[in-house]
């Protein structure tokens, strides 16, 4: 398996993109705006995406990814969410005025976009890769995503504040190796994390309390222009698991 960083900011400006993490060539992990930066044919590869959940940071490329890329593509793009990130995609985006619903277009027998519920816990299996969406807690239903080779994983926080479920989950993962975790807010900013569905670096540091594995630890979706003070307080917080700032363009294989 190869994992490809195409982004992983928790905002925009200058070389920064939003989170999507492409796996193989044929699987995206959210659809942020790194995913923008794909050619047209390495888009056309593409045959799943798995969302997080509904903000547009992580999912606003769905629609532009299925419309470029559809006249070489030829076939609906399967995209697995939770049911209520679903719903909310329908609602507020593929609504015939922000943007078609390629759910139904150009045709209800062969969409542009064919939309897979998934539920948490669920493994879904992919040619032998095994993605299994795991619990978050954050400002709208959400998920993260434990990445299975069968010779280690890679797990995904997505979007989430401390969630004692998620880091049980994590010490069941008998190969785990890389986490990659967001740490968006920096600690002065505790309220607006709590209310907002972050972490701080004192939140990261309380879960890796709870985790009994080791594990390579990869900071993300900080906010911008806070990247160096956020990994400062990090390092402080959470100095054994030697946290490392997570880079665009970097590949993991394993």
């Amino acid at each position: 398996m190869r994992l490809t960083v195409l982004g992983c900011y928790g905002g925009i400006g200058g070389l920064r993109r939003t989170t999507a993490l492409l796996l193989d060539d044929d699987i995206l992990i959210d659809a942020g705006s790194g995913a923008g930066d794909l050619t047209l044919e390495r888009m056309a590869l593409l045959e799943h995406i798995f969302l997080t959940h509904a903000h547009l940071d992580h999912s606003g490329f769905v629609p532009l990814l299925a419309d470029a890329a559809a006249f070489l593509r030829q076939r609906p793009l399967n995209v697995h969410a939770l049911p209520q990130t679903i719903a909310a995609l329908k609602k507020n985006m593929l609504n015939g005025e922000l943007w078609p619903d390629y759910s139904i277009l150009p045709s209800a027998d062969n969409p542009y976009i064919r939309f897979v519920p998934l539920a948490c816990g669920a493994t879904v299996q992919l040619d032998g890769r095994r993605i299994t969406p795991l619990p978050a807690r954050h400002a709208v239903p959400a998920v993260g995503y434990c990445v299975d080779s069968g010779a280690a994983s890679f797990v995904y926080s997505g979007d989430t504040t401390d969630c004692e479920e998620f880091w049980s989950a994590l010490n069941r993962i008998d190969n785990l190796r890389y986490l990659m975790i967001e740490t968006t807010f920096l600690n002065t900013a505790a309220q607006a994390a709590a209310k907002s569905g972050h972490l701080t670096a004192e939140l990261l540091a309380r879960g890796l309390a709870r985790l009994q594995r080791p594990v390579q630890l990869l900071i993300a979706h900080m906010e911008p222009g806070k990247e160096e003070r956020t990994m400062v307080e990090v390092a402080a917080a959470c100095g054994a698991f030697q946290p490392k700032q997570l880079q665009q363009g970097q590949e993991f294989v394993f």
